[in-house]
């Protein structure tokens, strides 16, 4: 049976895995995995929290809907969440959800219990705001609470009107998808390719991407449309789901062809037809959505977490197409994973032409027994990289050849690892440039050094002018670099610079988090923060020490110890160090003591030792920091103390020395209430 710390460590890897590709299909608009595949890693997380729920944390991916929202432009705070849906890939899947509906809500609904179909479009969520029938605001889905707002965007497409007809509700809040026809992104591409550009992956990333384009000229050019499927804001002048879309359609509104059911057996076969007919359409589609029409009864089953009870999503079984393999190329990742690649004779798969696709690892690829120059069968398991499933070994002429994972990176040209027991291959040199990229847009994000404004493509555009080369470059870069470049001015160079001053304030667990450690996700950082500094890892821990810790297994022990073995790894922490960012243990105190939720930092010559001050500090319920911040609420200065007493003045943070630092200690814990 796996122990706790094995059990921590998988639901980190999956929830690093998921934010991953989550951030690949979300926001870069770049997938890299099937849909089926990212449903596995989801449902086995969803699995484990749910055994495990003193593991679950707040920034867990299954808490989240979608992807955060981009950088570039303001964010949308949704008044009625914009939930995702649970899946059902098999009709015993609905008829299973059928039986929990009518369970939840009893014998005495079910004979008014009616169902609503529609196609489910693979496009970008969007959600529209008209306030007096007036068009004012549209925005991404994003993370299901927040998107971005994307009004001017929207405004370019046609089948969004200004102005509604009829009687509106005051506010009304349309919700649904901007997609691209079939018809119009084969255009589109034979365009691309004629004037010698490159074509665009497929349907739902062109309309994802064109709807966030910074230039609403750029949107206008493509042939966006929408279909809207549901209401936000203003549902409740509604009875039911079947009205709420007819009204739509009355106010001018372009909505998505519905049908209503009395029985599930009707709901099944709906689903199994377009299951058949599903390249029929002239625009792209991965399954049926299923909803309790009663906007009471859907009231009264309620949501679990981030999905409602009342609707299920039937996913259509992976479209597959027969082509020919004509070469096995080499992705590099953030974490150095050599990913093969496949390139592919064009094919047309569900109405999108497919010249690519996953080979997932070596492992794969012998597993299947593929060779260069097969032919295969490709699937397309929803809008993303499809994936090479076999080879049509019969068919050989005995030109094929095997693929051998290459020995030295396709990138930097220094040698591959693959360690014992692992599928994955490896680039082992940190300043791999195609690691390099990656790890800085890892280091800025929010999850991360939550460094404001130094998105993926400010990281891209600073790394590819040679301003930076790996993140500790980030804290050399002044203002007048920044703004001789197009689109800076003084203003946002200066409030780029604030920010990463600001990044500096990150306490520990964030930036060993930050630092990319494999395994290494926010929970784990926590752990190993409460118990190792940065003197002490870059001292060197062995892998036995950290597997003391309850909660780190050896997998994540040996990948910790690893990086901080490694010289460059060890001059990349010293130059943090030396820049100032905190890499002092965090106390894990008792939550109450005269210092209970208190920040200080100790600074000068002192009568004794650091390590008793910080101790003292820790046993009365306070967290020593090494920087001094906003959030600092002591210095206790000794002699000499340098800068840090004069940033404490500056901030006017209150400055002790050892008399008054040993008064404050002897005082009583404050009551949460106090009396007049």
């Amino acid at each position: 049976m796996a122990g706790k710390g094995d059990i921590r460590e998988r639901i980190e890897a999956l929830r690093e895995r998921i934010r991953y590709h989550g951030r690949r299909y979300y926001i870069e608009d770049a997938p890299e995995i099937s849909d089926s595949e990212y449903d596995a890693l989801y449902k086995e997380l969803e699995s484990l929290e749910a055994d495990h729920p003193e593991l679950v944390t707040p920034d867990s991916p299954t808490r989240k809907v979608g992807g955060e929202p981009l950088e570039g432009f303001e964010e949308v705070r949704h008044a009625v969440p914009m939930l995702s849906l649970s899946n059902a890939r098999k009709s015993s899947d609905l008829r299973e959800w059928d039986t929990r509906v009518r369970r939840r809500l009893g014998p005495e609904e079910e004979e008014r219990l009616r169902y609503v179909t529609e196609l489910k479009i693979d496009g970008l969520a969007i959600s529209l705001r008209y306030e007096n029938g007036r068009f004012v605001r549209g925005a991404t889905r994003g993370n299901g609470t927040t998107g971005e707002d994307v009004t001017e965007n929207l405004r370019t497409i046609r089948s969004i009107p200004e102005k509604l007809d009829g009687d509106p509700p005051e506010v009304l809040e349309p919700r649904g998808e901007v997609y691209i026809g079939l018809e119009e992104f084969e255009k589109l591409n034979q365009r691309q390719e004629a004037e010698g550009k490159p074509t665009y992956a497929n349907p739902r990333n062109l309309a994802a991407g064109s709807i966030r384009q910074l230039d609403p000229k750029n949107t206008a050019s493509r042939p966006l449309t929408v279909f809207l499927y549901g209401v936000g804001e203003g549902y409740g002048e509604y009875e039911s789901h079947s009205a709420s879309l007819a009204a739509l359609k009355s106010h001018g509104l372009r909505v998505n062809p519905y049908q209503v059911h009395d029985s599930i057996g009707s709901v099944v076969e709906e689903c199994e037809r377009w299951a058949e007919k599903r390249t029929s359409v002239g625009y792209q589609i991965d399954g049926v959505v299923v909803k309790v029409d009663s906007r009471r009864q859907q009231e009264m089953l309620g949501s679990v977490q981030k999905a409602p009870r009342w609707a299920i999503a039937y996913k259509f079984e992976p479209l597959a197409g027969r082509t020919r393999l004509k070469d096995i190329f080499v992705h590099v990742g953030r974490t150095g994973a050599l990913t093969p690649q496949a390139a592919l004779e064009p094919v047309n798969i569900g109405g999108v032409t497919i010249s690519r696709a996953t080979l997932h690892n070596e492992d794969y690829i012998k597993e299947k027994g593929i060779l260069i120059g097969d032919a295969v069968m490709v699937e397309r398991a929803g809008d993303v990289i499809p994936q090479v499933v076999r080879a049509v070994s019969e068919e050989r002429t005995g030109d094929e050849y095997a693929f051998e994972m290459p020995t030295k990176c396709p990138v930097c040209g220094e040698p591959v690892s693959r360690p014992e027991g692992e599928a994955v291959t490896r680039c082992v040199n940190i300043r791999c440039p195609a690691q390099a990229l990656e790890h800085i847009i890892h280091w800025a994000s929010k999850s991360a050094m939550d460094v404001d404004g130094f998105g993926e493509k400010i990281s891209t555009r600073f790394f590819e002018l040679g301003l930076i080369k790996d993140v500790a470059d980030i804290y050399g870069l002044e203002a007048e670099q920044l703004i001789p470049l197009e689109g800076f001015g003084e203003k946002s160079a200066q409030n780029l610079i604030r920010s990463i001053e600001r990044s500096k304030e990150q306490p520990l667990p964030r930036v060993l988090y930050a630092l990319g450690i494999r395994h290494v996700g926010a929970v784990t950082a926590e752990l190993i923060a409460e118990h190792f500094g940065g003197e002490d890892l870059l001292r060197g821990v062995e892998s036995e020490k950290l597997t003391e810790i309850d909660g780190i297994g050896g997998v994540v022990a040996r990948a910790v110890a690893e990086y901080f073995s490694l010289e460059d790894n060890q001059n990349l922490v010293e130059r943090l160090m030396e820049i100032g960012l905190d890499f002092e243990r965090v106390s894990a105190g008792p939550a109450e003591g005269p210092l209970a939720g208190k920040r200080v930092v100790v600074t000068g010559t002192l009568s004794r030792p650091r390590s008793y001050f910080v101790e003292r500090i820790e046993d009365a319920g306070g967290t020593f920091t090494s920087s001094v911040s906003s959030n600092t609420d002591y210095v206790l200065a000794g002699e000499v103390a340098g800068s840090k007493l004069d940033r404490a003045r500056e901030a006017g943070v209150a400055v002790l020395n050892e008399a008054g630092f040993e008064e404050l200690l002897s005082q009583e814990p404050r009551s949460s209430a106090t009396s007049t």
